[in-house]
C-alpha cells in the first residue's frame, strides 16, 4: 500500500514504490514513459502524469460488470486505485455509485465495500451481484413463476413489446412486487430483478423489446413509435425466461468461484446507502482507504428520464428520484455542492487514506473539472499529489489541454488524486 504523498508522486514518474524494503512494479500497456505536465493552481504546482495506464485489453474485467447504465467508468479504472492504494479487507466506498463498478471491482478483489447513490436503481443493481446466486438457482426460480398471458401494463408499452412479452413481463412484475411486500423476496429474486431491470430495453434479440437505444437509456413511447414507423419493424415475441438466464450466464461466464466467494463475503457487510453524498453519518468516521467514484457532471445526463422504464418496472417514482439527483447548470453550482461532498469524504477517510476522483471534460473540452476539483479538496484538508491522465494512444506531443475525449481517436480518464495526512 502506498503509505504517503511523496511515494504516490514518485510512482506515477517511475511506475514503482516501496514498501517495507520491497519494490513493486505496475504493468504500463504501451510501456512509454510517463509525461509529466505541471500547473499553479490556488499557489500549489500541481502535476499531472500522463500515460497508458490501463486499457480495455490490460487485465480484463470481469463479466459480471456487463450491466448497461449512463455515465459509467471501465472496471479498469478503480481496479488501478484499489489494487494500488488498497490491501484486502480495506473498506472502498463510492459516494456516486450508479451501476456498481467501483463496489463489483473492489468485492471482486477481497475488500469491503460501502455503495451510495440517491438514486435507489443503483442498488438494485448491484447488491445481486454481490449476493450472486447459482445458475442453477436461478432456473429453478423462474420456472415457480406463473405467467397470466391475460395481463397488461397500466401504460401503453405497445410500441416496444409484444403483447405476450409484456404479459410475461407484468406477470414477473407483479410476483417480485408481492414477495417485497411479504417481505420474503431473497438474494435470488434481486438477481432475476436485476436481470429483467437490464433486459427490458435494446437493440438486439437478447433484450425484452422490439429495436431501440442501447439499454442503457429508454426512449419515450412517442419517440419508439416513430423508431418502428422508420425501421418498418413491430415487436417480435421475446421469451422473457430464455433471455434472463441467457444473461445469466454471459453475466457469470468468466467469474471464478473464487470471485464469487470474495463477491459474496463482500456483500455479508456491505453498506447500502441512498443518501445526498454530503450528508452519510451512517460510514463512520475515519473508516474509508480508498473512495473512488464519477460525480454527476453538471446537467448533461438525464438519469431519471434515461432511466423512466426501469423505475416503471421497480415500482419508483422518477419525479421523486429527479429532484434529488444533484443536476447542477453551471461551474459554480456543481463546485458548491462537490465542496460539501469532499468535506463529507474528508471526515469518512482513515488517516492516510485516498480519493481518486474522476472527472469528465464537458462541454466540448471547454470545461475541465480538475482545474475545479483540486481546490474543494484541498479546502477540505486533503494533499493532491496529482492528476492522472490515462490516455489512450498516448503520444509524446499530445497536450492534454483543451483535448476532449474520443477527439482523433484519443480516449482519456482523468482522475484527481488526493490523499488524507
Amino acid at each position: 500500500m502506498v503509505k504517503c504523498f511523496e511515494e504516490a508522486r514518485q510512482y506515477f514518474k517511475s511506475f514503482t514504490f516501496s514498501e517495507e524494503g520491497n519494490t513493486r512494479l505496475f504493468p504500463v500497456d504501451n510501456n512509454a514513459e510517463t509525461k509529466i505536465e505541471t500547473a499553479e493552481i490556488n499557489g500549489t504546482a500541481i502535476p499531472w502524469f500522463i500515460n497508458e495506464y490501463w486499457t480495455a485489453r490490460q487485465r480484463q474485467a470481469a463479466s459480471i460488470h456487463e450491466i448497461s447504465y449512463r455515465a459509467c467508468f471501465k472496471a479498469q479504472l478503480p481496479r488501478f486505485f484499489i489494487e494500488l492504494l488498497t490491501e484486502q479487507g480495506d473498506t472502498v466506498y463510492d459516494p456516486f455509485s450508479g451501476r456498481g463498478t467501483t463496489v463489483i471491482e473492489a468485492g471482486l478483489l477481497g475488500r469491503r465495500v460501502i455503495s451510495n447513490d440517491i438514486n435507489p436503481l443503483s442498488k438494485k443493481l448491484t447488491y445481486p451481484r454481490l449476493a450472486v446466486p447459482s445458475p442453477a438457482e436461478v432456473e429453478a426460480r423462474l420456472e415457480e413463476i406463473p405467467y397470466d398471458e391475460s395481463l397488461k401494463a397500466d401504460l401503453d408499452l405497445s410500441m416496444f413489446y409484444h403483447p405476450k412479452t409484456e404479459a410475461e413481463i407484468v406477470s414477473l412484475k407483479r410476483y417480485l412486487d408481492e414477495k417485497k411486500r411479504n417481505g420474503c423476496e431473497d438474494d435470488v429474486d434481486h438477481w432475476i430483478r436485476m436481470v429483467a431491470t437490464n433486459r427490458l430495453t435494446g437493440h438486439s434479440s437478447g433484450f425484452f423489446s422490439v429495436y431501440t437505444l442501447p439499454p442503457n437509456q429508454a426512449v419515450s413511447q412517442e419517440s419508439q413509435v416513430k423508431i418502428n414507423k422508420k425501421r418498418k419493424q413491430k415487436p417480435g415475441y421475446r421469451d422473457t425466461k430464455i433471455n434472463i438466464m441467457r444473461k445469466t450466464m454471459t453475466l457469470l461466464k468468466k467469474v471464478s468461484s473464487i470471485q464469487i466467494s470474495l463477491l459474496r463475503e463482500a456483500a455479508g457487510t456491505a453498506i447500502f446507502l441512498e443518501k445526498d453524498a454530503a450528508r452519510t453519518v451512517e460510514i463512520p468516521d475515519e473508516s474509508v482507504s480508498l473512495t473512488v467514484t464519477s460525480p454527476p457532471f453538471l446537467d448533461i445526463v438525464q438519469y431519471s428520464k434515461d432511466n423512466w422504464l426501469r423505475c416503471w418496472f421497480n415500482n419508483l417514482d422518477t419525479r421523486k428520484i429527479e429532484k434529488k439527483i444533484t443536476m447542477s447548470r453551471t461551474v459554480d453550482e456543481w463546485s458548491l455542492k462537490m465542496g460539501q461532498v469532499f468535506a463529507e469524504l474528508y471526515r469518512a477517510t482513515r488517516p492516510g487514506g485516498w480519493v481518486a476522483f474522476e472527472v469528465g471534460e464537458v462541454r466540448n473540452g471547454k470545461v475541465r473539472l480538475d482545474d475545479h476539483v483540486i481546490p474543494l479538496g484541498l479546502e477540505a484538508g486533503f494533499r493532491c499529489p496529482g492528476v492522472v491522465v490515462n490516455r489512450q494512444e498516448f503520444t509524446k506531443t499530445a497536450n492534454i489541454w483543451g483535448v476532449n475525449n474520443n477527439l482523433s481517436g484519443t480516449n482519456s480518464n482523468r482522475i484527481v488524486l488526493f490523499n488524507k495526512g
